[in-house]
């Protein structure tokens, strides 16, 4: 009771202006829509975020960065590289996203009170973390987010299956309509948040 939830999500992108650029390009839709979005489907699904329920949302300007840079075409992408931020709910809950396209390979939420941290939780935990070697290994170019969600991506295939055989509820699977507002969330905050960190 009382605490402050912030969902951290990292990619292992080096920090330059090339490797950026091809980040921006690839994933026109911007960071929100792309790295960000499980972060913020988990906001619609357990804290009430939908457009019509958000009161204010904060960007942390020390931590955030906006950048307009070159893609591999020529072309200019403005997105961001990192951002964090909290949202309010009109009924009062208040949570926190971060991303960071180049803050590594682990991602994690953390709960603190009175600004102490008093639970972490890692992706990819101490088990996963051996499988993760074994992929990195195996399939040096790939990027290293697909190995730590990996096992996420079978648990999540597998109930999708079993839903497509015997018709029952995807047990803990992101509904369409959930998928639908985090769309939605999205696409409200990205121009909000550009905004406030110009």
């Amino acid at each position: 009771e009382g605490g402050h939830v912030t969902f951290v999500s990292n990619n292992a992108y080096e920090n330059t202006a090339e490797s950026l650029g091809e980040c921006f390009e690839r994933n026109a839709e911007g960071m929100l829509k792309n790295m960000a979005i499980h972060e913020l489907a988990l906001l619609v699904s357990f804290y009430d975020v939908s457009v019509d329920n958000i009161e204010s949302v904060t960007a942390d300007k020390e931590f955030s960065s906006l950048q307009t840079l070159a893609g591999p075409s020529g072309k200019d992408w403005t997105d961001f590289d990192k951002i964090k931020f909290t949202i309010r709910t009109k009924n009062g809950k208040e949570v926190s996203v971060a991303a960071d396209r180049c803050g590594g390979t682990d991602s994690y939420a953390t709960v603190t009170k009175d600004e102490n941290e008093v639970f972490r939780y890692y992706m990819p935990d101490e088990e996963d973390k051996e499988l993760v070697e074994k992929l990195t290994a195996q399939y040096p170019t790939a990027m290293p987010y697909f190995f730590t969600q990996d096992p996420d991506y079978i648990t999540v295939k597998e109930r999708v299956a079993k839903h497509t055989v015997d018709g029952e509820e995807a047990e803990g699977i992101a509904t369409v309509g959930i998928a639908v507002e985090t769309l939605k969330v999205a696409e409200y905050l990205t121009p909000i948040l550009q905004e406030q960190l110009k």
